[in-house]
């Protein structure tokens, strides 16, 4: 970056700011002296027309010109010449009632007529007159019983105003002076503080800084959403948009509670819930989110969480797994298969082919009557085969797995994937419960297994002799990422069940766990097809299911 793209930044915007104050400035004293020197002319004005009322009160100037006398130009004159000399006024005139002079500052004009008429009442203005331009004030003078006799004229060269006007300027200069030191001055501040903040870049750099991120933020995979340090949204980029299923020009500006609904995601984006690489589990997605506070000088400036997508990964983890559980269940079939050939190998080679018969005949006999009563309380064949393949897993870690006697389902098309989905994730949950650690091994696992179905939906309800679930987790075991399992590796614990739970809320269902040694978890999912039961109980006698009894 340039070192001097930041000073020049600044020089542009104080210099701007300086040539703004400066008009101000300028316009503001121009107009400031305008009404000043209007002030200062009526005030000379008005000082004239004081000094013009005091001549005309005067007892002499009334007597004299009332009772005109040899010595009173004498004396009218003096009283003149005086009052200009202590008032410093360029004129004062007295003029009787046939406008004839009696006193001015030129003696050829005493004696002479003025060209205006006599005033009738107190009257200022600029008088053009022969003095030169000058402000004026005239009076009319009365006899001392009440009749006009004439009237005074006192005045002051405009000239004279105009000198005392501008030796008051300097001082009026030096405070607009002082006011434009002073915006300079806080205009220089805000020039290096907005350095500051902008960290020396130039006007270009930051559009082109703000550019570069907008084609990050909306071009990356992962999304982004920041917030301020009163928990409002700042940025949210268009995949964050996607993942929160927020409004794709809305968001910006609001508060985190308004925007996302109350529950584990906003807790995770708030910080209220803290760690790396937390799972939480929508409506629709699987994501990651991780939650870094911005400190900038040592202070808090809010957060920034990126969300990832983990809902293909999560499938693909799913279908793993089911593909290892087969895998499993095969292995196990394999080498129970392998076992029993060695039992009927060893029968043969020691000449008792009866007892190899008997044995065979056994064994076929034990899993075609579980298969088959399998089969006779459960009509989807595809939970027939999970039971089954789950059956052998069973065999092969020492598990018995068990249906009980009031099992019974019949074809529910519109259920078999939720409950393929339901009855996998319970049983290799209580699987691990009774086969995991902290288990004792003298103590034989055994897992019981109930799917029925009546008028009213279809309840599932899987139980084990395990340790259970600890005291007060039962209203966490549904949270995602919750989970009393060790890790294994990379592998995320806590989605299985948190899976179920959004899997049974979205049918409409619920879900429940019991607290202590031996957990239970009971499904229930209600009847959504639109057949009534009497309905059912037809399709039932014509050979749609057998219920047994």
């Amino acid at each position: 970056m340039r070192r001097g793209s930041g000073r020049r930044l600044s020089s542009q915007i104080f210099v701007s700011q300086v040539s703004i104050l400066l008009a101000v400035v300028l316009v503001g004293f121009g107009l400031f002296a305008v009404q000043e020197r209007r002030q200062v002319d009526r005030q000379y004005m008005d000082e004239a027309l004081q000094i013009a009322q005091t001549v005309a009160d005067t007892p002499e100037v009334k007597s004299c010109i009332a009772f005109p006398s040899i010595s009173c130009d004498g004396t009218l004159q003096s009283i003149a010449a005086r009052l200009q000399r202590d008032t410093r006024t360029d004129y004062v005139v007295i003029v009787d009632e046939h406008r004839i002079r009696h006193t001015h500052p030129k003696a050829a004009l005493i004696g002479r007529p003025i060209e205006e008429p006599l005033v009738t009442k107190p009257d200022v203005r600029f008088d053009p007159g022969s003095v030169g331009e000058s402000v004026n004030g005239r009076v009319p003078l009365y006899s001392p019983l009440g009749d006009q006799i004439g009237e005074v004229s006192v005045g002051r060269r405009v000239a004279s105003v105009t000198s005392v006007f501008i030796g008051q300027l300097p001082v009026y200069a030096a405070w607009f002076g002082a006011a434009l030191a002073v915006g300079a001055l806080a205009s220089y501040v805000l020039a290096r503080r907005l350095k500051k903040r902008t960290f020396g870049l130039e006007l270009d750099e930051i559009a082109k800084l703000l550019q570069e991120r907008e084609a990050v933020l909306h071009g990356i995979r992962e999304g982004m959403i920041a917030f301020d340090r009163a928990g409002r949204v700042t940025m949210v980029n268009d995949e964050a948009r996607r993942l929160l299923g927020l409004p794709m020009f809305g968001g910006v500006g609001g508060h985190l509670a308004d925007v996302v609904p109350a529950g584990r995601l906003r807790d995770l984006l708030s910080g209220e819930i803290e760690g790396k690489d937390q799972v939480v589990l929508t409506d629709e997605y699987c994501l990651t989110v991780n939650r870094m506070p911005v400190t900038l000088a040592g202070k808090p400036h809010g957060a920034v969480v990126t969300l990832r997508d983990r809902t293909e990964l999560s499938g693909l983890l799913r279908e793993l797994d089911s593909v290892t559980s087969l895998t499993d269940a095969l292995r196990a079939q394999q080498h129970e298969f392998s076992n029993r050939m060695h039992t009927v190998a060893g029968l043969l080679e020691l000449g008792e082919p009866e007892e190899a018969l008997q044995y065979l005949t056994d064994l076929s006999g034990a899993e075609a009557e579980f298969a088959d009563s399998v089969r006779a309380r459960i009509a989807p064949s595809v939970l027939v085969g999970l039971i089954l393949a789950k059956a052998a897993v069973a065999g092969e870690r020492g598990v018995e797995l068990e249906l009980t006697e009031d099992t019974w389902l019949g074809d529910t098309p519109d259920k078999v994937q939720a409950l393929t989905t339901v009855l996998g994730n319970l049983i290799d949950n209580a699987f691990d419960a009774v086969s995991g650690p902290g288990v004792d091994p003298g103590k034989p696992g055994r897992v019981l297994v109930a799917i029925v179905e009546d008028d009213d939906g279809i309840t599932v309800r899987v139980a084990d002799n395990g340790p259970g679930i600890p005291a007060g987790a039962a209203e966490h075991v549904f949270t995602d990422g919750f989970t009393t399992k060790p890790a294994t590796g990379s592998m995320r614990r806590g989605l299985g069940l948190a899976l179920v739970h959004r899997l049974v809320q979205r049918l409409g269902g619920t879900i429940a766990a019991t607290e202590g040694p031996g957990a239970v978890f009971t499904v229930r999912l209600p009847d959504q097809r639109p057949e009534t039961a009497a309905e059912r109980a037809a399709l039932l006698s014509t050979g749609g299911g057998t219920r047994p009894r």
